[in-house]
């Protein structure tokens, strides 16, 4: 999954270095990376038809892709029978997502193992030194083994997450077995334990997709120049919840009253400014905040605290809702103002919202939303006021924040939504350009996308993952 290296103790665990690009996908940037897909639909026709789903590159180099097709014998009026198929498609999409994940730990422990062979190697050169070395260099191999001692436990983790991965994957085959067989005879017979044991299922995977994917932010790269084009502010995003196949790119100039979206068949045709067509947004933006997901695009709409969800495919507004005491029209932006007042993320628990009101006196507030309604499901006070802040982004729940939107900036806080507590962060952050209007986490590409001074910039970013050697709970 690309290079790493160890921490120091006394933390157990591994750095992973992710570069941006989906699963089966070469970017032109860089390393190649696999992307655990949440269970969710990325397509699904007016007329419930053909669903498609996240596709992966198995260990032989073959493109694994899931479609799931309506059952003919299914009468979508039946209330019963569409519960039914809903089940199905869940279950459909678990199994998908446990291949990528599987895929995923399975090259992760291959790293392991290559680090056990390197420890291997340190330890018999430290017994077969026998004084031949000089103290500076017996010195330097003993602290390289103390650096490497952690893998031991490391990699027992990673076998057991394996043989982990190996069950669920034996149970979603069962499962799949027992809902085609009611399907089949339309009875009703252990519908609600069946549902059980795929919300069930969800969970765990959920669980264990947090597990293997997520980790804290330790480094950002040097910045990666993908082109220069618009003017000093705007935005540009890929969808986050898109297959790999999926590379298409979105660019919005501009922060204010602009309803021109440019939608370019691929990152190459976009370097290229060819194949693109143009959406018209029904109403105007405010700010650069937006952010692409599952086919649609959510946005603040200029002068209110409303925020549109537009469908690109039906070219509509799908909903639009006031998100409660939010701020707008320059009361509460980012350092470099340009009606930053909200701001939309999404990470690899879904979508977020950043923003304040008066009553958070200024700080910034961050809300999870229900994608499909746009209500608030939680909100959290960071505390730390918002005309402080550079610009933010999400990765696996935490807030980050950047102390500047100008040159010398860093990430310089850290919300943790899960503790709901705070920490001052140090991670040196190469503004190139010397001033930054957009900057936001793909969750898909593991990157961080950001608008500098009319360049379209990304970021690698590099996490570290604890992993617990307490075993499963």
């Amino acid at each position: 999954m690309g290079e790493g290296r160890m921490l120091q103790q006394p933390l157990e665990g591994i750095v992973t270095r992710f570069g941006p690009g989906g699963a089966g996908a070469n970017p032109p940037w860089g390393s190649r990376s696999l992307t655990l897909i949440s269970p969710q639909t990325l397509f699904q026709s007016p007329e419930e038809g053909w669903q498609l789903y996240t596709s992966a590159q198995a260990p032989d180099g073959k493109c694994v892709c899931t479609a799931v097709i309506p059952a003919q014998s299914t009468c979508s009026r039946d209330g019963r029978s569409r519960e039914l198929r809903q089940l199905m498609e869940k279950v459909q999409n678990v199994s998908q997502s446990m291949e990528v994940l599987e895929l995923r730990t399975y090259r992760d422990l291959q790293y392991v193992r290559s680090m056990e062979t390197l420890m291997r190697s340190l330890d018999a050169r430290l017994r077969a030194a026998d004084g031949s070395l000089s103290a500076k260099s017996f010195q330097e191999l003993k602290d390289r083994m103390a650096e490497l001692l952690p893998l031991s436990s490391v990699l027992e983790q990673y076998k057991a997450d394996t043989r982990t991965i190996v069950r669920l994957r034996e149970e979603v085959r069962n499962l799949s077995g027992s809902l085609a067989a009611i399907q089949e005879e339309m009875g009703a017979y252990g519908y609600e334990d069946l549902q059980q044991r795929v919300m069930a299922l969800e969970a765990r995977l959920h669980a264990c997709a947090q597990k293997l994917g997520c980790g804290k932010l330790t480094g950002v790269s040097n910045p990666i120049t993908i082109r220069a084009m618009g003017s000093r502010f705007g935005s540009w995003m890929t969808d986050t919840m898109a297959p790999s196949a999926d590379s298409r790119v979105w660019y919005m100039d501009g922060y204010y009253k602009g309803r021109r979206v440019l939608e370019f068949r691929t990152l190459g045709d976009f370097i290229k400014g060819q194949n693109f067509i143009q959406h018209l947004l029904p109403q105007p933006w405010a700010g650069t905040g937006h952010v692409v997901y599952n086919g649609s695009l959510f946005y603040n709409k200029y002068q209110s605290n409303v925020v549109v969800k537009y469908h690109f495919r039906s070219r509509s507004v799908l909903v639009q809702r006031s998100l409660p005491g939010a701020g707008y029209n320059n009361t509460f932006p980012y350092s470099w103002g340009g009606f930053s007042d909200m701001d939309f993320m999404v990470d690899e628990s879904g979508l977020w919202a950043v923003y304040t009101t008066n009553q958070n006196a200024g700080n910034i507030v961050v809300s999870r939303l229900d994608p499909h309604t746009l209500e608030v499901v939680r909100s959290w006070d960071t505390g730390y006021p918002k005309r402080s802040a550079g610009e933010a982004f999400m990765i696996c729940g935490v807030l980050y924040v950047t102390n500047s939107h100008l040159a010398g900036a860093k990430v310089y806080f850290a919300y943790f939504t899960n503790t709901s507590s705070y920490e001052y962060t140090d991670v040196p952050f190469h503004n190139q350009y010397s001033h930054i209007s957009m900057l936001d986490y793909n969750p898909r590409e593991r990157a961080l996308y950001t608008w500098n001074n009319g360049h379209q910039v990304l970021y690698n970013v590099t996490l570290f993952h604890v992993i617990s050697t307490a075993g499963d709970p």
